[in-house]
């Protein structure tokens, strides 16, 4: 779980600003099913903190559960309780040849992953493919979420536009970190199986499978080099052809990575300028914004989760007229563009506002989704008996507000003109 991003510090103190508490959704709550987490600080100045002695035993036979994290602020009040997705049970990798048949364990394109290495099965020897300071690298304590791309194989040298299905060995991929959008190079990724990578496998990759990933090129008949550790450093390592099968290849243990499926939950919130004594949760998620209307009344519906009647929403620093539907449905009207500017309706250039949150109480919800006003182009009037702009002019708005019109409906929005 990301770090919450909130304004909760107090002035004169430092080192850790809350304390935690993990467990499992459905658990007793003991001090076996939940543990207590020590948060650092980051050199980011974000703080981080880890649980790793959760575990479902076997007798639970639950097929998914939730993470539940209590955060409470330093002093004693309560931040609030932190749900994750759903996240299923994998009790041990699948020894079955993976086919599209059953896609359960698959992974397919645009998946988060998380990659880690355990040298000779030891628990305490995992490191995990992490991205630090810019650079990648294999860290001891904390994991970081990619998202797994199929690249196209057929584009020019260097361009490796993503494109959809499932992952399968012998694929052309690439590693986007999701937090600092740094890549890796496009690589080729294989089955490992005793501590060879399989070079003539080309079936669905499964969670919790042993792997490696190939950095294309190469001389003939060698063994290819690989992505590989050393020791906290992420290096490449030149695989040795096996002597007895032309379609293997030799890996050190460094090289192969165990791969699993991830989801991160981020939840943003600010309390600098609210008064409040209640918990931030639960944190309402938009996910989708639905536009309807136009002219002099437009209103945009926000589907998600977790609203509730105490909430408005805000378009920059306007508030707008909103009127709850479900815990899954707010509607507001879209408030005139001349609140952001008396000027906009001359101006040959879109005006993009943030869309957000605010609880009754003053707690801000920032989103990841904004709000576009597109100009209707006309001449500024002129002075009595000034002669009417060229007919070129016209044709030239026209254009720009095509491809406006355009530009729009590729994001999946209506074309809203404040007239």
């Amino acid at each position: 779980m990301d770090p919450m991003r909130a304004t909760v510090h107090q002035a004169g103190e430092t080192g850790p600003t809350v304390c935690g508490y993990m467990g499992l959704d459905g658990a007793s709550g003991s001090a076996a099913e939940t543990q207590k987490l020590n948060f650092e600080e980051q050199p980011d100045s974000r703080e981080f903190g880890c649980a790793k002695t959760l575990y479902i035993s076997d007798a639970d036979k639950r097929k998914h559960f939730r993470l539940v994290l209590r955060l409470v602020l330093r002093g004693g009040r309560e931040l609030g309780t932190f749900h994750s997705r759903l996240i299923k049970v994998i009790s041990k990798p699948s020894q079955k040849k993976q086919s599209l048949k059953n896609t359960d364990l698959c992974i397919s394109s645009g998946s988060k992953v998380s990659l880690f290495n355990r040298l000779r099965s030891q628990t305490v020897s995992t490191r995990y493919l992490s991205v630090e300071d810019g650079a990648f690298v294999a860290s001891a304590r904390q994991w970081a979420a990619f998202t797994l791309h199929l690249a196209d194989e057929h584009c020019s040298q260097g361009d490796f536009p993503p494109r959809e299905g499932y992952v399968r060995y012998g694929s052309l991929v690439q590693l986007v970190c999701t937090v600092t959008g740094i890549t890796l190079p496009p690589m080729i990724i294989r089955k490992v199986a005793k501590q060879c990578a399989l070079l003539d496998v080309d079936e669905p990759i499964s969670q919790l499978h042993k792997c490696a990933f190939q950095f294309p090129g190469g001389p003939p008949g060698g063994g290819g080099t690989y992505l590989c550790l050393a020791t906290e450093k992420v290096v490449q390592f030149q695989a040795s052809p096996c002597p007895k099968e032309a379609n293997r290849a030799l890996l050190n243990d460094s090289s192969c990575w165990t791969i699993i499926g991830t989801e991160s939950v981020e939840f943003s919130f600010s309390t600098s300028l609210a008064c409040t004594r209640e918990p931030v949760t639960p944190v309402p998620l938009i996910s989708t914004l639905e536009l309807s209307g136009g002219g002099d009344v437009a209103t945009l519906e926000l589907h998600g989760e977790n609203f509730h009647a105490g909430l408005k929403v805000w378009f920059g620093n306007v508030e707008a007229e909103t009127m709850y539907r479900s815990p899954r449905s707010l509607v507001c009207v879209v408030p005139d563009v001349a609140t952001f500017g008396s000027d906009w309706r001359w101006l040959r250039t879109p005006v993009t506002v943030p869309v957000s949150l605010v609880r009754a109480d003053g707690l801000f919800y920032p989103s990841a989704f904004s709000f576009t006003y597109t100009p209707e182009y006309s001449a500024r009037p002129g002075p009595p008996g000034a002669p009417e702009p060229a007919a070129d002019a016209d044709a030239d708005a026209d254009a720009l507000l095509e491809s406006i019109h355009h530009e729009f409906t590729r994001a999946n929005f209506h074309l809203f003109i404040q007239t």
